[in-house]
């Protein structure tokens, strides 16, 4: 089967200095409390910053079901601009995605403007059902970031 693959490009602005939305990507403290979809959580975090640093996260579904990703961080420069690779695993701890994530962070009158890319693929009926969920993911994702830095 030929890998399934879906690009994802997102801008935001948020009311927040580049400084802060830095930290709430690269500080565990802050990423725990956004990352992933709405009404999921993250029972682990774990992130190394610098290039070659990596994360982990678990992120539990409503239903219960955990969904763990790994990365390595490629790019590391603050508070403008990071890169990690990616695998989201199956609860075997096998990659059912592989991908890259870019993101760039530009200072617009003491706002932030985010700049996300990102992309994804894999080969399974459990990839084509991630990858549908891609764009919808990452858009409750960035909400959850602009509800965590107005607290």
């Amino acid at each position: 089967m030929e890998p399934l693959r879906r690009e994802l490009y997102i801008s935001r602005l948020y009311d927040a200095p580049r400084n802060q939305v830095f930290r709430a990507w690269t500080e565990v403290e802050h990423m725990c409390k956004w990352w992933g979809p709405k009404d999921f959580t993250n029972h682990s975090c774990e992130i190394e910053t610098g290039v070659g640093g990596r994360l982990s996260i678990t992120m539990r579904g409503p239903d219960g079901q955990d969904y763990p990703m790994r990365g390595v961080f490629t790019e590391f420069k603050a508070p403008e601009r990071l890169a990690f690779d990616f695998e989201a695993l199956d609860l075997d701890g096998k990659a059912v995605l592989t991908g890259r994530l870019t993101l760039a962070l530009t200072d617009e009158g003491g706002k932030t403007r985010l700049s996300l890319s990102t992309w994804a693929e894999g080969d399974s009926e459990d990839a084509a059902a991630k990858l549908g969920g891609m764009e919808q993911g990452w858009n409750q994702s960035l909400e959850r970031l602009a509800a965590s830095l107005k607290v």
